[in-house]
């Protein structure tokens, strides 16, 4: 390809050499270039809607500039017993627009629906396709095929290698069961009421979950689908759990301050374990990379080498879950909830800052400006009104 030439690694895919991630995510299925998208329950499986998934390995090249790879399956149902039907075949198309030399192994997973449900026989061909049409000719890159079954379409939009099922929600209870842990002994610390003070976590809790699928559909109005189907946003929870702390603590008249300083540690307690679900999970995922620091990890489309932004946002919440831990362990203070206001800005400051590594576009123009600038300027001020006091 003149000066954009890659060098693409055309030998086939070894089972030993799958990234550890995937190796974890993997279901039962068979282990080689192509693959199935399958689920060890027979019950689940058979479920439906039911839809087609399928999983294309390739390495990438080992120099050159980024390229694109184009991916076509063709697909055709073994378990006939009638007539051929448009059911019962499928040629589609996927492609990578961008894959980094040196980033290692890649796996492009695609999902076909409307076809007849049952067993299928599927063929793979990927391409390096041309920088410029007409330059040069596309590389060939490895042929596949595999035979395996449908499964149930929610699974099969879900899974991928490197995507563990159910680490997202175990991980967002075991957070919860956390920070309501550690808000327990706060709150008995600073002379609060402690049964209280856990039924309104539990009530900010369920209505945060609410808030934050509220606010994720706002601010994703392009996105099909109701409000059950719509992603969270961790935003939406925070607003809604505040709310329902400030008003729920004034009804039962706890004080609003000494409860909202007992509240943050927990809250960041929560934020950070349940951001590893996040990684596990393939939601919210890095930006690909070629760096050594990257982490092998999916988006449930295509797993590569990342940035490890969620390991990294889950870092930064333990380490204010850590700082303003230890002041709220000292007792009641000024009990103005400055350490609320200063901890969760803090919060916002750095989750602003990982935004760029994010591979998931921002769905305002200018939202994050607003937000960095808001957020470093609460944090400033709090922290010199903690040194004036």
């Amino acid at each position: 390809m003149g000066s954009g030439r890659v060098d693409v690694a055309t030998r086939p895919k070894r089972a030993d050499g799958v990234p550890a991630l995937a190796r974890i995510g993997r279901g039962p299925g068979p282990t080689g270039s192509l693959e199935f998208v399958t689920i060890g329950s027979a019950t689940l499986a058979g479920l439906t809607p039911q839809a087609i998934g399928l999983t294309y390995w390739f390495d990438a090249a080992e120099s050159g500039k980024p390229y694109q790879v184009a991916v076509r399956f063709t697909g055709k149902r073994l378990d006939l017993t009638g007539r051929r039907g448009p059911g019962d075949d499928f040629q589609v198309a996927a492609s990578l627009p961008r894959v980094l030399p040196g980033s290692g192994r890649v796996a492009l997973t695609h999902r076909v629906t409307g076809k007849t449900p049952g067993r299928w026989h599927v063929v793979a061909e990927g391409m390096v396709v041309p920088q410029v049409a007409g330059r040069a000719r596309p590389v060939t890159l490895p042929k596949a095929s595999a035979t395996g079954f449908s499964t149930y379409s929610p699974i099969a939009r879900m899974r991928a290698p490197g995507v563990v099922l159910g680490a997202w929600p175990a991980a967002v209870g075991l957070g919860v069961i956390g920070g309501l842990s550690l808000q327990a002994v706060l709150a008995g610390i600073h002379g609060l009421p402690v049964a209280r003070v856990f039924l309104l976590a539990l009530a900010a809790s369920v209505l945060g979950v609410v808030g934050a699928k509220v606010y994720y559909r706002l601010t994703h109005l392009r996105e099909k689908g109701g409000l059950l189907a719509a992603g969270m946003s961790v935003q939406g929870f925070v607003l809604t759990a505040v709310v329902v702390f400030v008003a729920g603590g004034s009804a039962a008249g706890v004080p609003i301050g000494h409860l909202l300083d007992a509240t943050v540690p927990a809250l960041l307690l929560g934020q950070a374990i349940g951001r590893l679900g996040c990684f596990f999970g393939g939601c919210c995922a890095g930006l690909p990379t070629h760096s050594r620091w990257g982490l092998w990890s999916s988006d449930r489309r295509v797993g590569t080498r990342r940035i490890p932004v969620q390991l990294m946002e889950s870092a930064l919440a333990g380490l204010l879950a850590l700082v303003t831990g230890v002041i709220a362990l000292q007792g009641p203070s000024r009990g103005d909830g400055l350490l609320f206001v200063g901890g969760l800005a803090a919060y916002v400051l750095g989750r602003q800052l990982l935004f760029p590594l994010r591979g998931v576009p921002r769905a305002t123009a200018h939202g994050r400006q607003i937000t960095l600038a808001a957020s470093a300027v609460v944090v400033l001020t709090s922290i010199a009104v903690a040194v004036a006091g």
